[in-house]
């Protein structure tokens, strides 16, 4: 009698399957459910696993899917010249907000990178930078759209309202232009694009110059002035886009993980999160079912693969099986659809 080998399983001398626990993946990072409630879920059917349990399985499974994020990572800074870059934090014990982390991630990457207003960036674009060239920086249109709002006195502001009509402007024919190849895009910004953005800083200028720097509409205005040569970016390079709300809405998913997990229990944990986030959000990207892509990568990285083809346990070429596929592709105008979640420990999007 000769008895079969057991099958490979991603766990070893454990019990779960590579299906449980993509399903415990994605309910976490996915559908936001923490692990003490699916938990309690199992207990209601009669499946008695304590959270810790949970959490050592994915705290083991996460640093195996670590060589597939990094992977990712690599591919965004040799393959991209442009970046969107926002930031979401992952509590762990000590609260705070820096531009290391952003450093971290970018490190290796030249080109330009898509950021919101805050300050950690702007030492990116000179020549103190650390591990790399000075970038560009792409200002997002939509923050500087929100400060104004923000500043708009209750009485009400011609100022105000003028400068978002100007804005809405560029807005419509942004959305004229939407999905066209880089080059399109830059050619159809030279008119009426130029023109509109001339007019506005020239016309915002004049009006700063009527109103208090102390004052919040005018340092809203202000900030805008500063930004200047970030705000037109946009214009020269086709790849840029005039804001960066889709990264902002990219970092929606791991926020509501953190609401509802409250924070992760070490360093370790942080970036298991941000792994897990990197490749659900990177699936919903490249229109990939995220249950059936986990389990069979963690099938894969059971039985191997990692050593053999790095490239096939990427979502994208999941997108090109049609038994991975689920959907149309979003790719984006600059390279390989990509969403590279990191979540840090909050001791850069």
């Amino acid at each position: 009698m000769v008895q079969a080998k057991a099958p490979a399983h991603l766990l070893e001398a454990s019990w779960p399957t590579e299906a449980l626990l993509a399903q415990i993946a994605v309910s976490k990072h996915s559908e936001h459910m923490p692990l003490n409630r699916q938990a309690v879920v199992m207990a209601r059917l009669g499946v008695l696993i304590d959270r810790s349990v949970l959490a050592d399985w994915m705290g083991r499974t996460g640093a195996l899917i670590a060589p597939v994020v990094d992977h990712l990572a690599k591919r965004l800074m040799t393959d991209s010249t442009r970046l969107y870059v926002d930031e979401t934090t992952a509590p762990v014990r000590d609260p705070g907000r820096k531009g290391e982390y952003a450093a971290e991630i970018l490190h290796g990457f030249n080109g330009t990178i898509q950021v919101d207003a805050y300050g950690a960036y702007t030492h990116f674009a000179t020549l103190k930078r650390t591990g790399g060239d000075p970038l560009r920086l792409a200002f997002c249109r939509a923050h500087g759209r929100r400060k104004l709002i923000k500043a708009k006195p209750k009485k009400g502001s011609p100022i105000v309202d003028e400068a978002l009509l100007r804005i809405a402007a560029l807005y419509k024919i942004e959305a004229e232009i939407r999905g066209s190849d880089p080059d399109q895009r830059r050619a159809a910004r030279q008119s009426p694009s130029r023109p509109l953005v001339d007019a506005f800083l020239t016309w915002l200028a004049a009006q700063a110059a009527r109103v208090s720097r102390k004052s919040e509409l005018g340092e809203a205005m202000a900030n805008m002035l500063r930004r200047e040569e970030g705000f037109r970016l946009f214009l020269d390079n086709g790849r840029v886009d005039i804001g960066s709300n889709l990264v902002e809405n990219a970092i929606c998913s791991p926020a509501m993980n953190r609401r509802n997990a409250l924070f992760a229990g070490h360093d370790g944990g942080r970036r298991n999160w941000a792994r897990f986030a990197s490749l659900i959000g990177s699936c919903k990207m490249n229109g990939v079912e995220p249950y059936a892509y986990l389990r069979d990568i963690f099938i894969r990285l059971a039985n191997g693969h990692l050593d053999k083809d790095i490239d096939a346990l990427v979502p994208w070429a999941y997108a090109q099986r049609p038994d991975g596929s689920s959907g149309d592709r979003l790719v984006a105008p600059d390279g390989l659809p990509i969403d590279l979640s990191f979540t840090r420990s909050t001791k850069r999007n």
